[in-house]
């Protein structure tokens, strides 16, 4: 064991869970006054489920023995996180770190995978339902799809053990673009079919966000936690970490300048909310690969990342569904964009060692990086569509219209973010008329094209 190391992973694990939070404010900055605290509670909520199944069985699932072929882990076999803790004399190991902080770090991957999700459907979705599906899918779909890609495992033969991605295909993804990302992105999707649009969506002005400082508070929280996220993917305080750390500085700085540049171009200014989408768009797709491409390259990629996101999502206007937040947008589009670039950039002399197009290597890295992230997308498409159709038809995933109308705060929490009136909150009616949602502060308006 390193000590070293051990404390890197263990500050990178708090900075992976302070990213949540992050996100919580990112989230309820973009949408209305009444519905920031909802917003807010889905990020708080998938930290409390997601946590609590990790323990039970999800750490087990995702990185115990292989028992599918490199599709599952056994979710038996560290039931409770037993054997990790069974230490006796000396601490079982992943690399130079004790086990049970390799614990700690992937769990917080899993929280804020879950947590992306919940931008896609704001203003409209039962907390509830919210909770049951967070349950679900980070079972059926998170802890799998991070065995496939995370679980590097081999035995004492050099046999796979681990993930078929990951381990068996070769893909590379050193911190989440297809596990996170990708994978956050497609079920987002999912759910924005099953639970429609909000009321008014592409014309109320309303849906604009409430309060543009909780946004750039909270792309800056992410920002800083992402250098955990990603640095702290080398498990070790090491020169690949110092690796994926300039990378991780590099990326959202291009990605801002990229996406200013196409409000600028294209609306003929730059908003607050196009530099806080460009830099999460930029660490989204610089993710997974932060140790495959050089700084250059990753400027690179910012850059294309940053323009092409600000450009996909006004496609929701145009396609007619409501991803209320951009995940799709962002995280989706971002995700794929990063995870395809390593086929082409990935530098031999890097960490990673991949070798891309660009340096020679053909077009068989870039096969691999497409049925990575396509197999990711296409299963978590499916799945989350399932389990949102299911819990649509039983318990009901979308909130009443009259409660949709009087805020979604209101009427599920029985509070409001914001008391303008001099009423104490939790005070009001849930179909109550709240005077304080009369004086919403739009922070900009939508651009010409996606109005």
């Amino acid at each position: 064991m390193n000590t070293g190391d051990t404390a890197w992973v263990l500050v990178s694990a708090a900075l992976v869970l302070l990213m949540t939070p992050g996100l919580a404010f990112f989230y309820g900055g973009m949408t209305r006054a009444k519905g920031v605290l909802n917003m807010m509670m889905m990020s708080f909520g998938a930290i409390a489920v997601v946590g609590v199944l990790w323990v039970l069985f999800g750490y087990s699932a995702a990185f115990g023995k292989d028992v599918g072929g490199g599709l599952l882990g056994n979710p038996l076999a560290k039931l409770g996180l037993q054997g990790v803790l069974d230490t006796g004399k000396t601490m079982p190991l992943v690399g130079t770190i004790p086990e049970i902080a390799f614990v700690g770090f992937q769990a917080v991957f899993a929280i804020i995978t879950v947590a992306l999700i919940s931008g896609a459907i704001a203003d409209r979705a039962k907390f509830g339902a919210w909770m049951v599906f967070a349950a679900i899918w980070v079972t059926v779909v998170y802890f799998p799809v991070a065995h496939w890609v995370f679980d590097l495992n081999k035995d004492a033969n050099g046999n796979n053990t681990g993930g078929w991605l990951g381990q068996g295909l070769g893909v590379i993804d050193f911190a989440g673009g297809t596990a996170v990302h990708i994978n956050a992105g497609a079920a987002a999707l999912a759910l924005c079919l099953i639970l429609g649009k909000r009321k008014g969506f592409g014309k109320d002005p309303s849906h604009r966000p409430h309060n543009m400082p909780f946004v750039m508070l909270g792309a800056g929280l992410l920002w800083f936690g992402w250098f955990g996220f990603n640095a702290g993917s080398a498990l070790g305080a090491n020169g690949v970490a110092g690796y994926a750390w300039i990378n991780t500085l590099a990326a959202p700085c291009a990605a801002t300048l990229g996406w200013l540049l196409v409000e600028r171009l294209r609306d003929g200014h730059a908003t607050s909310l196009g530099a806080a989408s460009g830099a999460v768009a930029g660490l989204v797709a610089i993710t997974p690969a932060c140790s495959a491409i050089t700084p250059m390259w990753a400027m690179a990629l910012g850059l294309l990342a940053g323009v092409v996101c600000a450009m996909a999502v006004g496609l929701k206007f145009r396609l007619g569904f409501d991803d209320s937040l951009d995940v799709v947008g962002v995280h989706l589009v971002g995700g794929i964009i990063g995870t395809l670039f390593i086929g082409l950039a990935a530098d031999p002399n890097s960490p990673a060692a991949g070798q891309g197009l660009f340096y020679g290597g053909g077009l068989e890295l870039l096969g691999k990086q497409a049925v990575g992230a396509f197999a990711v997308m296409l299963y978590s498409f499916i799945v989350a569509y399932v389990i949102g159709w299911i819990i649509n038809k039983t318990m009901g995933f979308r909130i009443s219209s009259a409660h949709e109308s009087a805020g979604i705060d209101i009427s599920v929490h029985a509070e409001s973010a914001y008391d303008f009136g001099g009423r104490v909150s939790g005070s009001f009616h849930p179909l109550e008329e709240n005077p304080a949602w009369q004086h919403e502060t739009p922070a900009r308006t939508e651009s010409k094209v996606d109005a």
